[in-house]
């Protein structure tokens, strides 16, 4: 069978023990910088994604747009990320994790240039899908380079840079929106995508300047490199030739499934030992939970929410989403810094009731019949509630938990698939917002985001192993138990 070199790899011990076992380990500052680097790309996938929030406010009054085609323009890139998402395992297997971010950083530059040019709904569509291309690539290509570049004590706080710096993204979006927003209508709007336009070409720079994945070049049959950047991701020499060893073990085992005629797609969702399986139990229902509880509602649509509360300015209403987006990236911080000493559940279990209690709350404070200053306080404390519950844990590890489970030679495929069902899910959220929340009403939207976050909880609770301090190799021995 083809997979009975997976089953026997999967009951093998790891020949690099846990890190948990051994005494603090020192901070590698090359891994760090590495994946700063590769996660900056996804400043700019933030910005895009969220620069429709308050860009929105303009772009209706300027071309004349209804709620309709608003709710699309906002939502569509989600949707259009999935044919990218999907194709990125394979160009980054093919391209090299590097080669593909030059590659996302290019297609981000043409899509805000498009859509600071934009005259018409169909223009600003065809904008959104060539921007949609980049943001795929970079969302899941980063977390795999990140995952692959991080020593196994550090990979807690390396892998949740991507969520990091996505929210980095929303923050500059919203700053941007409030700076530019004085600006004439029809040159406001268009001043904050051009904003975006040059950032990517120097970024694409940097990435060319910081190493291929060891795990990459393992796979291409160049071990003496791979050896060389794990040299300088370890603490000594002997430990970077352990975990070569262990990539080693790794790709030969994945170049016996290729040999046995099976595809990564087919191994991956027709035929997956049970090993794999349970993975993408967690991967799929990782990604479905943390977009399905609502964080796009609010992402794209604070500026409604805050309106339906009681605000009726435009600079109150994009001063608190700024307000919001400083406390979603603070929390990350929080995050980074506690997901390699407590462990991914306990912050996901956190995260997970916290974002239940701030929606259910956000639901109340808007069931109330009469606005007023008092309201609108309560709405903005229960999104930065909300955000922050979400920072601790659901936004940055719930990704990075997804890409370190998954094998070697299902790793990028898995980490597609998983963005994909989040993408589609969020797509889902953010087109169906506006038309939600007049048939249940909008208060009735957070109340339901609320019973999805409770659900995640319980799923975390019942289903989710710990993995804090374990290499990538090592992961086939826990979930083979």
């Amino acid at each position: 069978m083809a997979h009975d070199g997976a089953a026997n790899a999967a009951t093998a011990a790891p020949l690099l023990g846990s890190s948990t076992k051994s005494g603090k380990p020192r901070p590698n500052m090359y891994a760090f910088g590495c994946a700063a680097l590769a996660s900056m790309t996804t400043i700019l996938m933030g910005y895009n994604l969220a620069l429709m929030s308050g860009a929105q406010l303009f772009i209706r009054e300027d071309l004349g747009l209804t709620d309709g085609e608003i709710e699309v323009l906002a939502g569509s890139i989600n949707v259009f990320m999935l044919l990218s998402i999907l194709a990125a395992g394979w160009a980054a297997d093919v391209l090299g994790r590097r080669g593909t971010l030059v590659l996302a950083n290019a297609f981000l530059m043409a899509g805000a240039l498009a859509m600071s040019l934009g005259g018409s709904y169909a223009a600003l569509m065809a904008a959104r899908f060539v921007t949609s291309v980049g943001a795929g690539f970079s969302i899941v290509v980063t977390s795999v380079y990140n995952a692959e570049i991080s020593p196994p004590a550090m990979r807690g706080l390396l892998s949740s840079f991507l969520d990091m710096f996505i929210s980095t993204g929303l923050l500059l979006s919203y700053v941007s929106n409030y700076a530019f927003a004085g600006m004439p209508v029809h040159l406001g709007w268009r001043a904050m995508y051009a904003a975006g336009v040059l950032p990517p070409a120097f970024l694409a720079t940097g990435v060319l300047a910081m190493p291929e994945s060891p795990r990459w070049l393992a796979m291409r049959g160049r071990d003496a490199d791979a050896r060389a950047v794990l040299l300088r991701t370890s603490d000594t020499a002997a430990e970077a030739d352990l975990r070569l060893e262990e990539i080693k073990h790794a790709v030969k085992e994945a170049q016996q499934v290729s040999d046995d005629g099976a595809s990564v797609w087919k191994e991956l969702l027709l035929r997956p030992p049970a090993s794999v399986r349970r993975r993408l139990v967690f991967v799929v229902g990782l990604h479905f939970f943390q977009q399905a509880s609502g964080i796009d509602s609010l992402v794209l649509y604070s500026p409604l929410v805050f309106r339906r509360a009681g605000m009726s300015s435009n600079d109150a209403v994009l001063g608190a989403t700024i307000a919001w987006g400083v406390a979603k990236t603070f929390f990350i911080l929080v995050a980074s810094v506690f997901s390699d000493r407590l462990g991914r559940r306990p912050l996901l279990l956190a995260s997970t009731a916290g974002v239940a209690v701030s929606m259910a709350s956000l639901g109340v404070t808007l069931s109330v019949g009469t606005t007023s200053s008092l309201t609108a306080a309560a709405s903005v404390a229960s999104v930065m509630a909300f955000m922050a519950a979400f920072s601790i844990g659901f936004g940055p590890v719930a990704g990075s938990y997804g890409t370190e489970i998954m094998p070697l030679r299902l790793r990028a495929q898995g980490a597609s698939l998983g963005m994909a069902v989040n993408r589609l899910t969020c797509g889902l959220v953010s087109m169906t917002f506006i038309s939600l929340a007049g048939w249940i009403t909008m208060p009735g939207c957070f109340f339901l985001y609320a019973g999805v976050a409770s659900a995640a909880c319980v799923f975390v609770y019942a289903r989710l192993p710990e993995t804090r301090g374990r290499s990538l190799e090592d992961m086939d021995v826990l979930f083979a138990k």
